[in-house]
């Protein structure tokens, strides 16, 4: 029998299980679709089952295997099945709940309210089949989602890889205009603030994709595929790009500010305005046409002769790729004496960027 202790702590890492463990192609969403179809009713508490045990009483002592089938059968009398948090033992049936009352809960029914105020006093998951809507809740902290089919999750998923796919299309002819307007040296915050909108578009999209992943279960596998072509690379250009033009350029800062941008999201329907763009980089009182001054990080690490760990160094150098284009031809032995091999290749393939050699 698990304990208590056993069970992930935290509410987000208890949900992401029980989704998985839900999911299309498992035992257990097996038997769920065979409860569905059968037009019945089941409450069933999976883990932390020492804490669920001591909530209710009577019921069938059982200890038998873990079956889709075996489940099904169980759910046709009344009262809760309980199982334990690894889906191996069927452990009781017709087991009856005895909730605290005073738990709150904003269910009506009589077995969502159940499985609410079991998932509030345990750290079981707890699902609800519905026999009169046919639907199923599973409930984690208290907090349910509701079990969609495949045709349902697919609909989305379609939606999302089409964000996914526009969104990255815009990034990537954003970022290839950047290149050229850094090396001009007139970026301005209004630049900025558009691609990194884009990259907040993108990130949100690939976010709920990946949930809609890990509700298809064994359904997801090709869907996984086209997420990862779409966001290769992305998560890298985003941080370069914050620490390019963040008023403090560590990898913490950016970090915090990509957070920052992501409580953003959440909290307004319309996208940052620039000026917010600008304080949440670091500051203040910038308008859209400001010029901002580009450290250079993402443009050399597209450098091959670049190795890692050394754009930091040469921006470290430099102050910004600014200066560095304009001691580049003047004083090649200072990109020697920081360790750069070749420094006339990265000088030539600032220029092809730039468009100023062939």
């Amino acid at each position: 029998m698990d304990n208590h202790t056993s069970e992930p702590t935290d509410a987000p890492t208890r949900l992401e299980i029980a989704i998985r463990k839900t999911a299309p192609g498992t035992s257990l969403r097996l038997a769920l679709d065979m409860v569905i179809a059968g037009r019945m009713g089941a409450l069933i508490c999976v883990g932390d089952t020492d804490a669920v045990l001591a909530a209710g009483n009577d019921g069938f002592p059982l200890n038998i295997s873990f079956t889709a089938n075996r489940l099904f059968e169980l759910s046709k009398m009344d009262g809760a099945i309980v199982v334990d948090k690894d889906l191996t033992q069927i452990l009781r049936a017709n087991f009856h709940l005895n909730p605290d009352p005073s738990l709150k809960t904003s269910e009506t029914g009589m077995r969502h309210r159940t499985a609410a105020r079991m998932s509030l006093l345990t750290k079981a998951m707890v699902i609800s089949v519905s026999e009169r809507r046919q639907v199923v809740n599973v409930y984690v902290d208290g907090h349910s989602f509701q079990l969609r089919t495949v045709a349902a999750v697919m609909s989305s998923v379609n939606q999302l890889l089409t964000t996914l796919q526009t969104s990255r299309q815009a990034i990537d002819r954003s970022l290839l205009r950047l290149t050229s307007l850094e090396l001009d040296n007139y970026v301005t915050l209004g630049d900025i603030a558009t691609i990194l909108t884009n990259f907040e578009v993108l990130m949100t999209a690939n976010d709920e994709l990946r949930g809609c992943i890990a509700e298809l279960g064994s359904e997801g596998a090709v869907i996984e595929m086209q997420r990862q072509q779409l966001v290769a690379g992305m998560d890298d250009e985003y941080t370069l790009l914050v620490r390019d033009y963040a008023a403090d350029s560590s990898i913490e800062s950016a970090a915090r500010i990509r957070e920052s941008f992501r409580e953003l999201r959440g909290k307004q329907a319309q996208m940052p305005s620039p000026a917010q763009v600008g304080e949440t980089l670091g500051f203040k009182g910038l308008q859209e046409d400001s010029v901002m001054k580009t450290l250079g990080l993402r443009t050399l690490s597209r450098i091959n002769v670049v190795r890692e760990g050394m754009a930091e160094k040469i921006v470290d150098e430099y102050g910004s790729l600014r200066e560095l284009l304009d001691d580049i031809e003047q004083n090649p032995e200072r990109l020697d004496d920081l360790g750069v091999n070749n420094p006339s290749v990265l000088a030539n393939s600032l220029y092809r960027m730039w468009g100023k050699k062939e």
